[in-house]
């Protein structure tokens, strides 16, 4: 856990995501990034000099793989209340609509359930579990398909339902978060996804791991690049 919140507690004062009074719904999906995040803020809240309110918010797609147990005991574990908002998002994307590239509708319509539901619980913060792989994969993915340069910024405001949107783990490489789950012997979902795998954001994974072979410092070089030329507001405070 301590490297996680090392990661973690440095993005969160560069980018001053935590605010003394806050209440923050974090996203949890069931997967290893989501979790992390929620036992490793409930961690921070024993000692971090600003106080702030916990809830986890899950959004139930409607697949059959979605196991809702495994959220309750991982919340009851740590002691931090649960809300779970059912939806149509599998008939929507993957029955009626039968999208080939679902990925963007669904998390459209992931986020817009997380929000109203953050603002029906009287949250002023939204915390997502995107790491830093999570940001170089975007990156290309808008650089490559929408000839844009962009990526997930470490903190935003959405105007329409007056939520800030926070990232605590985007300095976490995704093997560190996963190094964290396999020693802790912690049980994540599965699958939380149809498009595990097979995505166009796994292509990007495989593609920066090819580029990493022949210039191993890469990953470096390129979060140095988006801090420099303040990419999607990443220039630290």
């Amino acid at each position: 856990m301590q490297r996680i919140l090392s990661y973690m507690r440095r993005a969160i004062d560069n980018y001053n995501m935590i605010e003394d009074g806050d209440k923050i719904a974090v996203g949890l999906s069931g997967g290893k990034d989501s979790i992390t995040l929620l036992m490793a803020l409930k961690t921070l809240q024993i000692f971090y000099p600003k106080h702030f309110d916990l809830i986890a918010i899950s959004v139930n797609p409607g697949f059959d793989f979605f196991d809702s147990n495994i959220l309750k005991e991982v919340c009851n574990k740590i002691n931090v209340p649960l809300v779970e908002s059912k939806s149509d998002i599998k008939e929507i994307v993957f029955d009626v609509r039968q999208e080939k590239n679902p990925c963007s509708l669904c998390a459209n319509l992931r986020r817009g359930i997380l929000n109203s539901t953050a603002v029906q619980n009287n949250c002023n913060k939204l915390a997502l579990g995107h790491n830093e792989d999570d940001v170089l994969e975007t990156l290309f993915l808008n650089f490559l398909y929408a000839g844009n340069l962009s990526t997930l910024p470490p903190i935003s405001y959405m105007d329409r339902s007056k939520i800030t949107l926070i990232r605590p783990l985007i300095y976490a490489p995704e093997k560190e978060i996963r190094r964290f789950i396999k020693k802790n012997g912690i049980t994540v979902m599965p699958k939380v996804c149809p498009m595990d795998g097979k995505s166009k954001r796994e292509y990007m994974k495989n593609l920066i791991y090819k580029i990493m072979l022949d210039i191993p410092n890469v990953r470096a070089n390129i979060i140095g690049a988006i801090k420099r030329s303040n990419i999607s507001g990443w220039k630290e405070f």
